[in-house]
């Protein structure tokens, strides 16, 4: 453990003293190369025109490279081997995606990943907002916004951990631990396998991912909300709205974008879940994403054709929205 943790250490300290030492003598060297002391009056205005030009590729230059080496290539590479057979040698043209659309595992994964966009995207959301609002009335908002965000700090993956003792099933004349068997056998029901029930078992995953990120869509819409005017809210109340006017046609429109953007940013990570099922239920009993199926035939099937053919579908799915949310965002914030 101190091995690990003093790598840790050392790791950061190079990340940024290299950060560090290559900016400031990415500057110097600019400096140097375009001088702005020490020259007549439009040679230094020239030589600063210059400047500026150059610096803000020596910021984002870095960025652009590992983008371009860590994202733009392996996206080709993906679908180059979309196109070939399991080895990654042969091509094989569109048969992957052929095979794709027969498989019934992959329409069971695309029929989840479905399910899992009109609930978990709606339900962060509507909690996020009612929540927001809530505790913005209450003295103790900030202690309840606190607790309710710190599900967001837990890895899926532990978080998932969590949630297996909440499903935890015992066999019969056992003591049942998990939460919820314990709930249901205190209430004279039996208790069940969750996880294994078939269609429902999908929705008992998505309450983990809506645990987690109800705190993120509360931050943000309560950070929308504390934008809106008091003075618009006053007006309303005075004119005589109820509290649920004042909310569903004062907030909730001056706030619409925001609502946008938390919902499209929670679907893209809808889309690609994949911690929570591995974790849980690793596909079985009808659960699979795609994004869990990619990393059966990728790294279990070892059939790169396939695997890649589902990264495709993924991406696809996923670029839309993104755009869309960012073209949001960038209108929100005031740009163009």
């Amino acid at each position: 453990m101190t091995a690990q943790i003093l790598s840790a250490i050392i790791t950061v300290l190079i990340g940024v003293g290299g950060c560090v030492i290559y900016f400031w003598s990415a500057n110097r060297l600019l400096d140097l190369v375009f001088p702005a002391r020490g020259v007549s009056g439009t040679t230094a205005i020239d030589n600063l025109r210059r400047q500026g030009y150059v610096r803000p590729w020596l910021f984002v230059g870095p960025a652009l490279l590992i983008l371009s080496v860590y994202l733009i290539y392996p996206a080709i590479a993906t679908f180059y081997y979309s196109l070939h057979d399991r080895s990654g040698q042969s091509f094989v043209g569109l048969s992957n995606y052929s095979w794709a659309l027969g498989d019934r595992e992959f329409r069971q994964a695309i029929f989840n990943n479905l399910l899992w966009l009109m609930v978990v995207p709606a339900a962060c959301t509507f909690l996020g907002l009612v929540i927001a609002v809530l505790t913005d009335r209450i003295w103790w908002g900030t202690i309840a916004k606190s607790l309710i965000f710190m599900p967001l700090a837990i890895s899926f993956v532990g978080a998932s951990v969590i949630w297996k003792f909440v499903y935890e099933f015992r066999g019969d004349g056992q003591t049942q631990i998990g939460i919820l068997n314990a709930l249901v056998q205190y209430l004279g029901g039996d208790p069940q396998v969750w996880v294994s029930t078939p269609f429902w078992n999908n929705f008992f995953l998505m309450v983990i991912l809506i645990w987690i990120q109800t705190g993120f869509a509360m931050v943000i819409l309560s950070s929308a909300l504390r934008g809106i005017p008091e003075e618009t809210i006053e007006a309303a109340t005075i004119d005589g709205a109820s509290p649920f006017q004042i909310f569903w046609k004062i907030m909730i429109p001056q706030i619409w974008g925001t609502i946008a953007v938390v919902w499209t940013t929670i679907t893209i990570l809808v889309l690609k879940v994949f911690d929570i099922i591995l974790t849980m239920t690793n596909g079985q009993w009808n659960t699979n994403t795609l994004a869990n199926l990619m990393f059966d035939w990728m790294f279990r099937g070892t059939d790169y054709g396939r695997g890649a053919t589902i990264a495709i579908v993924i991406m696809l799915a996923v670029v839309p929205i993104m755009i869309w949310n960012i073209r949001q965002a960038t209108r929100e914030g005031g740009g163009h």
